[in-house]
């Protein structure tokens, strides 16, 4: 008889439980730093238009950190990892802080590199949660974990309103409980019970090449897929304080908004999976598209508190269908020797797009037109030709049923 400490599905539950515990308290530091990182880049910015700059930082911290942290973390372990990224994030907003006393836009954006290596690790809770998971019980592992967003949703904003003015220095006090959140990190994370990956045999099975493994239907449209939502959720989630602030409302309406919006985030996440079981992945996907596309309609009707506050909750459903039903895609598509190659690969991707898309955040609101809602509008326009290179990909693998798995 296994003994229960060897069975599977108790230590799969177990090892959820801990990554819900970390995305619900450490990764409330996430919705706090898009908060406010806008608003102190703004602040400390020389030129408007590169005051989401820092936050640009953090994406393309997240970029060039992913593929090797994975390697990291298959050679000494997911928890190893976890906690070297906790260690990065104290720093990173130990940095931010030191940036606010002094005044300097450019440490204050520097520090965002540190805090990207946070945000890739916890870009891979989700594929943790499936490391030790039976396969039937993965898609709901992804969406479990995820689920502990709906924690951090409430609690990140709550610390912001808590502690942005606090001191003469605005927002000094956020960053200082940023700290503190990753010094949890490594208690959290010594429950994990993840084993470190068998290091290869010689005449054992090789995974394919990059290449090769781009080329695959399924791998490709899930990676594009996934950046897509991920990139468009970002581009207009950096954008929102910056445009709740402009058309006229308060630092704590855009607290609000925000937490509205990481709640759509999350909260689906506790049927998300369930629902990708019954339907497919790709079917999910496809649905998340459309309600991106939604929101960017409903942001473009008007600037009143209710436009801002439906799209943003739109953008948050429409990123949690999109994102999951992409990443179970991707779990289904590759070989067991090449799980940290693509996932760090794929992780790379996102993060590239998610970049690219934050860079451009703060030129399109800040830089477009003469006010704030012709920034906001340009945002949301901006969406459009994505949606339609993910959507177009999409529909092209699901006319394809043998590259479609459920």
């Amino acid at each position: 008889m296994t003994a229960p400490e060897e069975d599977p599905m108790r230590r799969a539950r177990r090892n959820v439980v801990v990554l819900l515990l970390a995305q619900a308290i450490l990764g409330a530091q996430m919705s706090m730093i898009f908060i406010v990182g806008g608003l102190a880049g703004q602040m400390l910015s020389p030129n408007p238009c590169i005051a989401t700059l820092p936050l640009s930082m953090i994406i393309l911290g997240s970029a060039l950190s992913a593929r090797p942290l994975s390697a990291f973390m298959r050679r000494h372990g997911r928890r190893a990892g976890f906690v070297l990224a906790c260690g990065a994030g104290a720093l990173g907003a130990a940095s931010a802080a030191y940036a606010l006393m002094v005044g300097n836009f450019w440490i204050f954006m520097a520090s965002g590199l540190l805090t990207g290596i946070y945000m890739a690790a916890q870009g891979f809770y989700r594929f943790a949660a499936t490391d030790c998971a039976p396969p039937e019980f993965q898609s709901r592992a992804i969406s479990w974990v995820l689920a502990g967003g709906l924690a951090a949703a409430i609690t990140g904003p709550a610390l912001v309103r808590m502690t942005s003015d606090l001191t003469a220095i605005p927002f000094l006090p956020t960053y200082a409980a940023i700290i503190g959140l990753n010094l949890l990190g490594p208690v959290l994370f010594a429950f994990l019970d993840i084993p470190r990956p068998p290091a290869p045999v010689a005449g054992g099975p090789q995974g394919r090449s990059v290449g090769t493994l781009i080329r695959v239907p399924q791998i490709a449209v899930a990676m594009i897929c996934g950046m897509v939502s991920y990139a468009l959720m970002n581009l207009v989630m950096t954008s929102a304080p910056l445009a709740v602030v402009g058309c006229g409302f308060q630092t704590s309406d855009a607290a609000n908004i925000v937490s509205g919006h990481v709640l759509a985030m999350f909260a689906p996440s506790f049927f998300t999976g369930h629902l990708i079981a019954r339907f497919g992945a790709a079917r999910i996907v496809m649905l998340g598209l459309a309600i991106l596309a939604g929101a960017g309609a409903v942001a473009l009707a008007g600037v009143e508190l209710s436009h801002f506050f439906i799209a943003m909750a739109m953008l948050g459903l429409g990123w949690n269908f999109g994102y999951i039903g992409a990443t179970s895609m991707l779990t289904r598509a590759y070989r067991p020797e090449e799980r940290e190659t693509v996932q760090g690969l794929n992780d790379a991707v996102v993060f590239a797009g998610v970049f690219l898309a934050s860079l451009s955040s703060g030129g399109l609101m800040n830089c477009m037109g003469g006010s704030p809602q012709e920034g906001w509008n340009a945002v949301n326009l901006a969406m459009l030709p994505f949606l339609v290179l993910a959507g177009g990909a999409l529909l092209w693998l699901m006319l394809r049923p043998r590259d479609l798995a459920r």
